[in-house]
């Protein structure tokens, strides 16, 4: 009963409570664990995925911004904290874009009908990217805290991984996006 009541309390500090409507973001049920920031993966080979770009439903490859430092955010619609961390990605996409950064919102949202009033109210204009059943984020990105951000590297390497939002991080994303952009590219 404790590890129950503990969860419940890391979930509910994180700020995203799971929605039982939707798939779960972990295959084998874990318990969400709390905030992880500046996880370094950079042993993994580079990431290979393909999604549908919202509205139109065309193709992205993940490997098409090679050259480019991504910022991928992985969302949902009923996540809160989503609601703060996505206009402030936007501004990072504004302030670093220039100098090579792409910036992404990966959407796990089983049916993207809630999309467009979550963007309107949010005024987020982020490209947005459609993950069909979270198919993406549990079995390539292993994702198991909403938001979960991921900064690639120009050869598609995902180098940081930060579980969960809070503004107090965004210090400590820009500066993993100033080392990646400083780095060349091969």
């Amino acid at each position: 009963m404790r590890s129950v009541l503990g969860a419940s309390v890391v979930l509910a500090l994180a700020g995203c409570a799971r929605n039982p409507a939707l798939p779960p973001l972990v295959e084998d049920g874990q318990t969400q664990r709390a905030a992880l920031t500046g996880t370094s993966t950079s042993k993994e080979g580079p990431l290979h995925f393909e999604v549908k770009r919202y509205p139109g439903g065309e193709p992205y490859s993940v490997a098409s911004d090679r050259g480019s430092v991504v910022l991928l955010d992985v969302w949902a619609t009923w996540c809160e904290p989503c609601r703060d961390s996505l206009p402030l990605y936007e501004q990072i996409a504004k302030e670093y874009g220039p100098r090579g950064l792409k910036v992404y919102a990966l959407n796990v949202d089983e049916d993207e009908r809630a999309i467009p009033a979550f963007l309107a109210e949010t005024k987020v204009a982020l490209p947005i990217l459609v993950d069909v059943n979270a198919a993406v984020a549990e079995k390539t990105l292993k994702v198991r805290m909403m938001p979960s951000t991921f900064l690639v590297d120009r050869q598609g390497v995902v180098r940081f991984v930060h579980e969960g939002f809070a503004e107090e991080f965004l210090q400590k994303y820009q500066t993993e996006i100033e080392q990646l952009l400083a780095e060349r590219g091969e």
